[in-house]
């Protein structure tokens, strides 16, 4: 349900905002990027992952500046996703809050800090993802 169903109508222009409007056609990615994005999350990357691996459909990447940040993102998400029904089905990482990692399932939220967006690169080490254009709010 993550890039495949949705992907074509995003391109289109059809979802450009409304995310936190429980819109029915919002891709749940999107809803996690909107809640990050109202948190201040920096650097947010969307990969697409269809093709490259069968564990998820997405990732969902951002930065917060310090651990305080990185819960407070990481707990936006989780409340709007819940809006739309969404429950993780995993965590790690909350208590020290370097890097978060929230399994949704269809997509993973990985929430970094600087030093560990830096040093783990999964923008690197997933290379062979597209990265997904993130429509305008």
């Amino acid at each position: 349900m993550c890039i495949l169903s949705h992907y074509s109508t995003i391109r289109s222009g059809a979802i450009l905002s409304g995310a936190d409007r429980n819109q029915p056609d919002t891709p749940l990615w999107l809803v996690a990027v909107r809640a990050a994005e109202s948190k201040k999350a920096t650097e947010i990357k969307v990969l697409d992952l269809t093709g490259v691996t069968s564990f998820t459909d997405c990732f969902v990447v951002c930065t917060g500046a310090n651990a305080r940040q990185i819960q407070a993102i990481t707990e936006e998400i989780g409340l709007k996703l819940k809006e739309h029904g969404e429950f993780p089905i995993s965590m790690e990482g909350y208590n020290q809050a370097e890097w978060v990692l929230v399994d949704y399932g269809d997509f993973l939220v990985h929430i970094f800090s600087p030093r560990s967006r830096a040093y783990y690169d999964l923008e690197r080490l997933w290379r062979n993802a597209r990265n997904v254009e993130i429509p305008a709010a």
